[in-house]
C-alpha cells in the first residue's frame, strides 16, 4: 500500500480533510507531516492541501514555499513522485516553480464559494486516472484567487502538449464565461507539469467525498492518485 504526505502548514485548514478522505473513507495510509520537516523520505505521494499557508502575506503561497519542507518536496517531484496541491496547494507549487503561470484575484473581486462542474480534458494523470476524457465532475470551490493567468506562450504550451486537466463547464460541458467562475484564462481548473507527476487543481476533491456532501465526485480524483501511484 501506499503512503501519502499531506503537508501541512501554519494556516493550512483542510489538512485534515484530505487525510480523512484518503484514510477513513478510501483506507489508505495517509499521514500529516508538519511543513518544519526536512524529509519525507518513505512517502510515495505528496499532497499540498488548500487554506491560507503563513496567512497567505505577501501573496499565496509566498512564504510556504520557502518551508523546509520544500526542499524534499521538490527533490520528490524531480523524481517523479506524484505532487498534488489543492486550492493553495496549487499556488504553492506554482511560487516553488513546479507549475507555471499564476493565481490572480478573483474576476468578480471576491472570495467565490460553490460547486462548479469540471470537465476532464485529460484521463492519463494522477488526479483522473480513474476518470475518461469529456467526464463531467460536480467539485466545490473556495478561493479568492483562483484566476489562473500565464503569458501566451505558456498557455500555447499547455494546450499543445496536453497539460490541461480540468476546465470549468456548465453542466452540460460546454466552455462559457458564466460558467467559469474566476475568470481563468482557457477555463484552466487543474494543470500539470511536463513530466506530469505534478499536478495543481483549485477545486477541493477533499470537500466532496460522500455523498452526504452533495455529490462524492472528489472521490474519483483520489481513487485516481491511489491507482496512478500504485502503477509506479
Amino acid at each position: 500500500m501506499p503512503r501519502f504526505a499531506v503537508v501541512v502548514f501554519p494556516g493550512s485548514n483542510c489538512e485534515e480533510d484530505v487525510r480523512y478522505a484518503l484514510a477513513d473513507v478510501l483506507d489508505q495510509d495517509a499521514e500529516l507531516v508538519w511543513h518544519k520537516e526536512t524529509s519525507l523520505d518513505g512517502f510515495d505521494a505528496i499532497i499540498l492541501p488548500g487554506g491560507f499557508a503563513h496567512g497567505d502575506y505577501l501573496r499565496p503561497g509566498a512564504l510556504a514555499r520557502f518551508s523546509p519542507v520544500m526542499k524534499p518536496v521538490v527533490e520528490a517531484a524531480e523524481n517523479g513522485k506524484p505532487v498534488i496541491g489543492i486550492c493553495n496547494g496549487f499556488q504553492i507549487l506554482q511560487e516553488a516553480k513546479l507549475l507555471p503561470g499564476a493565481m490572480l484575484l478573483n474576476r468578480s473581486l471576491h472570495y467565490v464559494c460553490r460547486y462548479v462542474n469540471l470537465r476532464v480534458e485529460k484521463a492519463d494523470s494522477p488526479v483522473t486516472f480513474a476518470c475518461r476524457e469529456g467526464e463531467l465532475l460536480r467539485v466545490p470551490i473556495g478561493h479568492a484567487e483562483g484566476n489562473y493567468f500565464a503569458d501566451g506562450e505558456t498557455l500555447d504550451d499547455l494546450e499543445a502538449n496536453g497539460r490541461i486537466l480540468l476546465r470549468y463547464t456548465d453542466s452540460n460541458g460546454n466552455l462559457s464565461e458564466e460558467a467559469n467562475p474566476n475568470g481563468a484564462l482557457l477555463h484552466i481548473a487543474g494543470i500539470r507539469n511536463d513530466q506530469g507527476n505534478v499536478v495543481g487543481m483549485m477545486p477541493h476533491p477533499d470537500r466532496c467525498y460522500e455523498p452526504e456532501l452533495g455529490t462524492d465526485h472528489g472521490t474519483k480524483l483520489f481513487e485516481s492518485l491511489i491507482k496512478w501511484t500504485e502503477a509506479r
